[in-house]
């Protein structure tokens, strides 16, 4: 585990560090029979909520039962912007559409980023030709311009032989797959179509595993769990190729593919339900340790605190007008969400 020190900002605006005790829902126990907090939104982020969420109905005496669902961040946002869900994970910040959404239906949101990820370019293990690829052949194959027209490996690099690639990918539901078209193909939602697409992560895992000429993208987690049965890609981005790892994430040099990840919470439903605070504190608590096992890089522990802070004193809005955060550090992620008490810079 590693340590990016936020001191400065914390003093800065006057948080003191220490995680607040849990606050004990209001109301008796019969009063929260069969309440039902519910989640949905990105693939990319389910495995550390579903866990926590595990964790929690089996701690929870109270009968409250949390349910997470796995539509992609986009369609998570769509239900959560007409008040259908409590949480919306979510693998980019809320975009400007949903921010217009969620205002429109007076759905403020409290903006909470859990983890950090390395979206993987994965190969099959017997593909040895393809170990890294730079940006640019990645935006050859990926950009709407290639659609059934690059359909071999040699069309990517003259070097590569001429078999065929199959393509597997998150559909446009899914955070990753706006992230990954900011960052490679330089537009959002910026795609050619003809490719196997999916918003669950494990069936594109299968897809890899089973097809020697595939090539997909997914989130780090996923690779890890499956590592002995896929290669992930080193991606250049001008410096020679660099793999994934918690450390090439920590020092910001695999570019431009470590991203945020996130929760929105839905901040009146948070008010008016004890059941969904307490939710919402015992996620920030078990954070760190479950982010870690779940193959994900966890924030500093300092983080975690000021979240919850932030989250008790209901700070609505966003920080990233609507836009995927690309090539942020940890510690410039951590500034720009927690630097300002009063406000200033966040949008709703």
């Amino acid at each position: 585990m590693f340590n990016i020190n936020v001191l400065t900002t914390v003093k800065k605006i006057g948080i003191p560090l220490g995680i607040v005790g849990l606050i004990s829902a209001c109301g008796s126990q019969s009063s929260q029979e069969n309440q039902t907090i519910l989640i949905d939104g990105s693939s990319t982020v389910y495995p550390v909520t579903e866990a926590i969420a595990s964790n929690f109905n089996q701690k929870e005496n109270a009968p409250v039962q949390v349910k997470v669902g796995l539509s992609g961040s986009i369609g998570g946002f769509e239900k959560f912007c007409q008040g259908e869900t409590d949480i919306n994970n979510a693998s980019v910040p809320i975009p400007q559409r949903f921010m217009e959404e969620c205002k429109k239906n007076n759905i403020a949101y409290i903006e909470l980023p859990i983890a950090f990820d390395a979206l993987t370019v994965v190969i099959h293990p017997s593909n040895d030709w393809a170990n890294t690829m730079t940006v640019e052949e990645l935006k050859t194959l990926w950009q709407p311009s290639a659609e059934n027209k690059i359909e071999n490996w040699s069309q990517i690099n003259s070097q590569w032989p001429d078999k065929t690639v199959n393509l597997f990918g998150p559909g446009r539901d899914s955070g990753t797959f706006e992230f990954f078209t900011s960052a490679i193909v330089g537009a959002e939602d910026s795609s050619r179509n003809d490719y196997v697409f999916s918003e669950n992560d494990e069936a594109l895992v299968q897809g890899v595993i089973q097809d020697p000429n595939a090539l997909g993208y997914f989130g780090f987690a996923y690779y890890k769990q499956h590592q002995d049965k896929l290669k992930a890609v080193a991606i250049d981005n001008g410096n020679g190729g660099i793999l994934p790892s918690d450390e090439t994430i920590k020092n910001n040099t695999y570019r431009p593919l470590t991203r945020p990840l996130f929760i929105y919470i839905n901040a009146k439903k948070a008010q008016e339900n004890p059941a969904l605070q307490k939710f919402v504190k015992f996620y920030l608590a078990e954070a760190q340790n479950v982010v870690e096992t779940v193959g994900y890089l966890p924030l500093p522990e300092s983080a975690y605190n000021l979240a919850l802070i932030h989250f008790e004193k209901n700070h609505v809005g966003t920080v990233f007008n609507g836009k995927p955060v690309l090539n942020a550090s940890i510690d410039e992620l951590l500034t720009k969400t927690y630097a300002s008490e009063d406000k200033e810079g966040y949008v709703y």
